[in-house]
């Protein structure tokens, strides 16, 4: 891609290099895999359900993701794999196994299924480590940041691609993620978001795609036409040179995304795909909607999408953009349902849902951003009421008492050592409505239920999990307060893990048992 990119980027760079970089470093929002969440072209197919099912372990190297795929007991073993730190060069390394193909250079995921990558804790950064998605299917990736993958230069990965899939690639859905690049070809960067060889069933959802030369594509050539089914929603692509996406052959549908400083080209519908464009802001860009450098047409159907600041050049040769005013010139037909926010609320709804660490956020088509409902336990008898199970705490003695307690950032005036102190008057909070607080010893200690007390005036949690913090396994699940039983666990640090409240919640105790 042109030098020029470089030049755009440098200024806008400088001012929000420190912002970017604290935001993901420091940033304390907690988050899990949204379940039941997917949504688009991903959910067809047989739908699109990741590692759900499976066991869930914590890494925090590459090296720990490779050996996570390599310790299952098939390569479609499901597993939900929750990513906390930088994932680079320096500590991804291959690993070897029956049930895994990995490599050293880049996040691997090669000739397996039902897989789930998700940012967790103080967040998820791949630093010039792409992630490769190769003959594989029903794989989840959410919550990450994947920034400044190269293909040329020094360290090069997953050939400059952020995220890229290629060679049979089935039902994927990448959400409330961000892809930085820091430049274009020139600068040693391809695609953030690559799709090619037969690469199907795919949604990218509440992400940001910014500072990059190309946005990415559907079709690695004009002949590469097996791709498609692809969705993008309340996506935000900002100072992209093109591709946004470029589309060869297939289906995509792209509602309610906010393009902004698209800089030669936006959605490049070519070699015969057909691209469903509803309820899109595109603003201060150029040429967002056509065909475009190609002589073989793509088509568009097209309808309630705001163009402000947007210039249009002249139609000449291989370059054949849709406005100034854009019209349908095909139809296509969805096979799911999908709810429309109002196209001029799309800019505030994607700033406050879209990209990693923002506590998973979407839109009910209501122009008002939404946290993710908790976990739902199935359906019950509404003649009878659900039994709460007990409240009181078991008649043994509360191994938290005199132990040590830490966890993520708290509310002003509040500490973790509150938790552990058998005193309900006194308790911790987080800095929001979600976080965590853990139980620790300096050996390890077997624990096999918990019990939440909850100080006077605190809000309701919606939903939480019990860790394993030294491994990373889900021991239990909730919501309130009360006991919880689960199967006998040797570990010397437990960690309570709130994903849903209403309100600040106010942790006076937690008590941990052996029995």
């Amino acid at each position: 891609m042109r030098r020029a990119v470089a030049v755009r980027l440098s200024a806008l760079l400088a001012a929000g290099a420190l912002t970017a970089a604290t935001g993901v470093a420091l940033s304390t929002t907690s988050a899990s895999a949204a379940t039941g969440g997917v949504t688009g072209y991903a959910t067809q197919n047989g739908g699109t359900t990741g590692g759900a099912g499976g066991q869930t372990v914590r890494a925090t190297t590459g090296t720990a993701i490779h050996q996570a795929l390599c310790s299952r007991a098939s390569s479609s073993t499901p597993i939900t794999i929750q990513v906390e730190g930088t994932i680079n060069h320096g500590n991804t390394t291959k690993v070897s196994g029956s049930s895994c193909n990995t490599a050293a250079d880049k996040i691997e995921l090669k000739q397996v299924s039902n897989i789930t990558i998700v940012g967790v804790g103080n967040g998820a950064v791949f630093d010039q480590l792409g992630i490769h998605i190769r003959e594989a299917s029903n794989i989840v990736i959410q919550n990450v940041t994947v920034k400044n993958v190269k293909k040329s230069g020094s360290p090069t990965s997953n050939g400059g691609d952020a995220i890229g899939m290629e060679s049979d690639v089935r039902n994927v859905w990448v959400d409330h993620v961000t892809l930085e690049a820091s430049g274009g070809e020139s600068e040693g960067y391809d695609g953030l978001f690559d799709m090619k060889d037969n690469t199907q069933y795919v949604t990218l959802s509440y992400s940001v795609l910014r500072n990059s030369g190309r946005g990415g594509l559907i079709g690695s050539s004009e002949s590469d036409r097996s791709n498609g089914y692809v969705t993008f929603h309340h996506n935000l692509y900002e100072n992209i040179d093109s591709r946004a996406p470029l589309l060869r052959g297939g289906i995509a549908h792209m509602y309610n995304n906010h393009y902004k400083r698209l800089n030669e080209s936006g959605i490049n519908s070519r070699a015969g795909a057909r691209a469903k464009v509803d309820n899109n802001y595109f603003e201060d860009s150029k040429d967002v909607l056509g065909t475009f450098y190609t002589s073989e047409a793509g088509y568009w159907q097209v309808g309630g999408n705001v163009f402000d600041n947007v210039t249009w050049s002249s139609r000449s040769g291989d370059h054949n953009p849709a406005g100034p005013n854009p019209t349908s010139n095909t139809s296509v037909s969805i096979p799911y349902g999908f709810t429309l926010d109002g196209a001029n609320c799309v800019p505030s709804v994607v700033a406050q849902t879209a990209g990693a660490n923002k506590g998973l956020k979407v839109s009910d088509g209501s122009c008002t951003p939404q946290s993710p409902d908790p976990t739902d336990p199935g359906p019950t008898d509404p003649g009878e009421p659900t039994d709460p199970g007990p409240t009181d705490p078991p008649a043994s003695t509360n191994l938290s008492l005199g132990a040590g307690a830490d966890g993520s950032s708290k509310a002003s005036g509040t500490s973790y050592g509150n938790v552990v102190d058998g005193n309900t008057s006194t308790y911790w909070s987080p800095s929001g409505s979600t976080g965590s607080v853990s139980v620790k010893w300096g050996s390890a200690t077997t624990v096999s239920k918990v019990n939440i007390r909850l100080a006077s005036g605190s809000g309701t949690i919606g939903a939480y999990r019990l860790l394993n913090h030294d491994t990373g396994a889900v021991l239990a699940t909730g919501s309130g307060a009360g006991t919880v039983a689960f199967s006998p666990a040797s570990l010397k640090k437990i960690t309570l893990e709130i994903t849903n409240a209403s309100g600040t919640p106010r942790i006076a105790e937690f008590e941990t048992y052996a029995s």
